[in-house]
């Protein structure tokens, strides 16, 4: 089924461009388009739609604000000329930010992620658990399970460690993501490290080692990781 979008722009031929890019993909059904903020809210308080492209410097109330009036929110994509507002934009859980003039290339990637990060909320518990989505460098990314090696905690952030593939960092606890994993798969073994079961190699002495090579502290608290372990072995 297709994502009912509605896009809001103060300029026509931003507006324009955008009706023509979601013309582009059958996976999106565009509903309205509007050049004032005001009646775009109007509407999304009365219709359902699942996906929102939103200018945030417009001048009667920029898109930033207008997402944070809405009660329910549809997936977002932001759309501006300035890189300054992508923080805000990230704590509102945006699906991705786009800058102008925004190429079709990059636009088909963030409509993507909005495909998916849709087909996945609309999954089963069970299904849902072969990926996982996060916010990083301001965008929505997706990062399978299998791919992931270990998580370490950096206070308010986490650092995804994966397999062939360069750490991610994204704003979040280690407590929070381990609620979004199988507890059958990722295990905590430390306050500042959860390991995939199945990456690790070897145990000693209260140490475990990783594919990779990467060695990591079990603590006091975790050490019945070590005897669960053993007896997977």
């Amino acid at each position: 089924m297709a994502l009912r979008c509605i896009a809001i722009d103060d300029e026509p031929p931003a507006l324009a461009l955008i009706r023509e890019y979601i013309a582009q993909f059958p996976g999106l059904q565009l509903l309205q388009t509007f050049d004032d903020a005001i009646s775009g809210a109007e509407y999304l308080r009365q219709q359902p739609v699942d996906l929102l492209f939103i200018d945030i410097n417009m001048p009667d109330i920029t898109g930033l604000d207008l997402v944070r009036s809405l009660q329910e929110r549809p997936l977002i994509i932001f759309t501006t000329a300035y890189k300054k507002f992508a923080h805000e934009g990230f704590e509102l859980d945006a699906v991705d930010y786009l800058l102008k003039p925004i190429a079709s290339e990059r636009f088909a990637r963030a409509v993507q992620k909005a495909i998916e990060f849709h087909e996945y909320k609309s999954k089963p518990r069970y299904e849902q658990e072969e990926s996982l989505f996060i916010y990083s460098e301001y965008r929505m990314m997706k990062i399978n399970l299998q791919d992931i090696e270990s998580i370490e905690s950096l206070e308010d952030y986490i650092r995804i460690h994966r397999v062939n593939d360069k750490p991610v960092l994204t704003l979040m606890t280690l407590k929070g993501v381990l609620e979004k994993l199988p507890s059958s798969k990722f295990k905590r073994i430390h306050r500042s490290y959860i390991v995939a079961v199945d990456k690790v190699k070897s145990i000693l002495n209260r140490k475990v080692t990783m594919t990779s090579g990467a060695e990591l502290p079990v603590s006091d608290s975790y050490t019945s990781f070590i005897n669960e372990w053993k007896k997977q072995s």
